[in-house]
């Protein structure tokens, strides 16, 4: 029983907070917009803080109170997971308000919005890439801030799964073979092209021995006139592979490519 009236007593004040805030919305007095929506912010009512600093926010562009509400708008957007316009907040509050003393943070609350949109190895790393380069000019805004050893952290992090990705890709193609095409050039290009974004990547040596066994295998499906030159494309390949990775797990391969290379010339 008293648990039920408990329930029915916070069902009432519910209803009556949902009324004063409809008051408040109607009553079109944006002082009063504006202190409610701090108190709401306070309260950690984020959604309906944000209903009146959405407004707010145009409002009162221009004014004294402008650099505070696009701050806590941000902050409400942030809180309620709405990354995407929480960051673009974030970032318009540090090219509006470029001498406040909140750019430092809003700029990594920028960055930290695109790392927390950064999608899972399967989807466009747009995002991810993007973070990375808010980082980066966290990092060359504040060089000697607190907060650039964690930027310096999650943009390593960001980068490990830009590796993976092109990892993936790579192997993707290499996997698929001939399949509608040539895979393997693909495969080689890919793997390329990360270890020079990417040359101290924990994943060189399998990524320098895909580009080898891709060369490889195009060299042997290669038609008479292109295979003589893929043929020694790939004993070069063999060497460059042999001379960074000497203990290689794929050194038995790669030798083995070598010879079946050698024979064929």
């Amino acid at each position: 029983m008293k648990l039920r009236l408990l329930g029915i007593a916070f069902f009432i004040i519910l209803l009556t907070g949902c009324s004063e805030f409809q008051k408040v919305l109607k009553s079109q007095d944006y002082e009063l917009w504006y202190t409610t929506s701090m108190e709401l912010y306070e309260q950690k009512e984020y959604n309906r803080a944000s209903l009146l600093l959405s407004e707010l926010n145009n409002i009162y562009r221009g004014t004294d109170k402008a650099e505070n509400i696009m701050y806590v708008y941000a902050n409400c957007l942030f809180n309620m997971r709405d990354y995407m316009m929480a960051g673009h907040y974030y970032s318009e509050f540090v090219k509006t308000f470029p001498s406040s003393q909140l750019v430092e943070e809003c700029q990594f609350q920028s960055a930290f919005c695109y790392y927390k949109s950064s999608p899972n190895l399967r989807l466009d790393q747009d995002d991810t890439r993007k973070a990375i380069g808010e980082f980066q000019l966290f990092i060359n805004m504040f060089s000697s801030s607190p907060k650039v050893e964690e930027a310096t952290r999650l943009m390593d992090e960001l980068r490990d799964k830009l590796v993976e990705k092109a990892f993936m890709n790579a192997k993707l193609y290499f996997d698929l073979g001939t399949y509608m095409g040539n895979n393997y050039q693909a495969a080689v290009i890919t793997a390329q092209n990360t270890l020079k974004e990417f040359p101290g990547t924990k994943h060189r040596e399998e990524l320098s021995f895909l580009i080898l066994e891709s060369k490889f295998i195009q060299a042997v499906n290669s038609v008479s006139e292109k295979k003589e030159e893929r043929v020694r494309d790939t004993i070069d390949e063999y060497y460059s592979f042999a001379n960074e990775f000497a203990d290689s797990k794929y050194m038995k391969k790669a030798e083995r490519i070598l010879k079946q290379s050698e024979d064929m010339l």
